[in-house]
């Protein structure tokens, strides 16, 4: 294994920080092509709750300045971190790579792929779902109390920045627990002996992201994030069957899974065809 001196490390850290910037930028000069359309992408979301609320559906610009900051600086940056981070989780994994065995850096395309295919499905879910519902609840608050809401763009990206970026790192968390069996620091036996304290952690961080203080959106917070904990604990469980050349029965689970894929599929055509439900294109996708 090379041998790296504190300041080679430090060397080889500013590198690729330097890089993931680069691409970064790149992505920037794309993505500030389509602004118009990225714009009316994001606003998207308060559009539909301020029509749904019965307000008009605008959003105000305070400043003179706010709309350029907004629109043309802090989109484009936004949608680059999204578009780039394939190649800036690329420069994460060459920088912690030295440090692993050589069969263990075979985990560098799936590492990239998953990581970044987990972020960028974190923010699409908070874009369709968590966002959504979150938005027209704190809307809805003052509408009986003769309360008009004047929403910001500031205002308005900053709580879409925060819910979109949150959400998309929270679901990392499978990755994160693939990475630490890995390294050996933590094994799938301690985190399912450990899990209620694990869980306790979720519902704490899903109240902080959670734009809302009501019990249903921090379910519809936590609940992935619970299932991603243990989807996490699973790939662990592949990896030390791996390392102990055991293997695990896919068949026997695949049957299982396909049971519970047909029950679920015939409780959908049960809902359809008998109460007269059609599928919808946003949560809960079932409606009359």
């Amino acid at each position: 294994m090379l041998r790296m001196s504190f300041l080679e490390h430090l060397e080889e850290l500013r590198a690729r920080i330097i890089r993931a910037l680069l691409g970064v930028a790149v992505a920037f000069v794309v993505c500030i092509i389509f602004t118009d359309k990225l714009w009316a992408f994001v606003t998207a979301p308060a559009v539909e709750a301020l029509t749904t609320l019965k307000f008009t559906p605008t959003l105000v610009q305070i400043t003179p300045m706010e709309a350029f900051n907004v629109i043309w600086v802090k989109l484009p940056i936004l949608c680059a971190v999204f578009v780039s981070s394939p190649w800036i989780l690329y420069q994460v994994w060459a920088f912690i790579a030295p440090g692993l065995y050589r069969r263990e850096r075979r985990w560098a395309v799936p590492f990239v792929l998953s990581s970044a295919g987990l972020f960028i499905l974190g923010g699409l879910f908070a874009y369709f779902i968590a966002f959504r519902y979150g938005l027209t609840f704190l809307l809805g608050i003052g509408r009986g109390n003769y309360v008009t809401p004047m929403v910001s763009i500031t205002e308005y990206f900053d709580l879409f920045v925060n819910v979109t970026l949150g959400v998309g790192l929270v679901f990392e968390l499978p990755v994160i627990i693939f990475f630490l069996t890995l390294l050996r620091i933590v094994s799938p036996s301690f985190l399912i002996n450990h899990s209620r304290y694990a869980i306790l952690v979720i519902f704490v961080i899903a109240a902080i992201v959670t734009p809302t203080p009501d019990v249903f959106n921090l379910m519809l917070f936590a609940t992935p994030m619970c299932l991603l904990f243990y989807v996490g604990i699973f790939a662990g469980y592949l990896l030390v069957l791996r390392r102990e050349n055991r293997r695990f029965p896919w068949k026997k689970a695949m049957t299982i899974v396909g049971f519970v894929l047909l029950v679920l599929a015939l409780v959908l055509y049960l809902a359809i065809t008998k109460y007269g439900l059609k599928l919808v294109p946003h949560w809960p996708f079932l409606a009359r």
